[in-house]
């Protein structure tokens, strides 16, 4: 028979600890966005310049065509967590068509997965439910996306009960459908 090792026991109830402590954690869904808003700067004139883009949609920025794939955000009861899958292309003065980034950006580390070009720089700076630029006629992938994100807005889920903060005022109270009796001296 083999026996296990003080450190492998102590590795072992480590990891059984930390598994049980992730799934107790509990997340809120992500929101899905219909609408990424990004900022680029000319590096050239020093312009910097903040643009919509729908789902789907690809918007030109100078040589680049940065086109967002979906757009993600956390619900505002929760800590901010915005990021959005987006593939760039840069148009060559050769009037060809390159990819030079696909991946994630997130808003709340724009230097992490920002698009660094040598005239160019593209960064995510939210997701957005709505947007002052008007749908593309035909993408149906926006207009889904804008009337999904319309019908969330009017029939949000529900709000998680949140835990009080410490000054609040704490009373207790007992639900009816429960059949335990509230402790003695508690009663109407």
């Amino acid at each position: 028979m083999i026996r296990p090792t003080r450190h492998q026991w102590v590795s072992f109830a480590g990891g059984a600890a930390l598994a049980l402590g992730l799934a107790g954690a509990a997340h809120a869904e992500r929101i899905k966005n219909p609408v990424a808003e990004f900022a680029g700067i000319d590096k050239i004139t020093g312009r910097i310049m903040t643009f919509d883009a729908y789902i789907g949609e690809t918007v030109q920025f100078g040589a680049l065509q940065v086109t967002p794939r979906v757009c993600y955000s956390s619900p505002e009861t929760e800590e901010p967590k915005t990021d959005s899958f987006v593939e760039v292309d840069e148009i060559t003065l050769d009037r060809k068509i390159r990819r030079i980034f696909t991946g994630w950006m997130f808003a709340e580390s724009p230097g992490l997965n920002a698009v660094e070009h040598p005239i160019y720089d593209v960064w995510l700076k939210t997701c957005k439910q709505t947007s002052d630029v008007p749908i593309p006629k035909g993408d149906k992938a926006a207009e889904d996306a804008a009337k999904a994100a319309a019908a969330a807005k009017k029939n949000p889920p529900p709000a998680e009960k949140q835990a009080p903060k410490a000054g609040d005022e704490v009373t207790p109270s007992f639900d009816e459908d429960d059949n335990t009796p509230p402790p003695a001296g508690l009663e109407d």
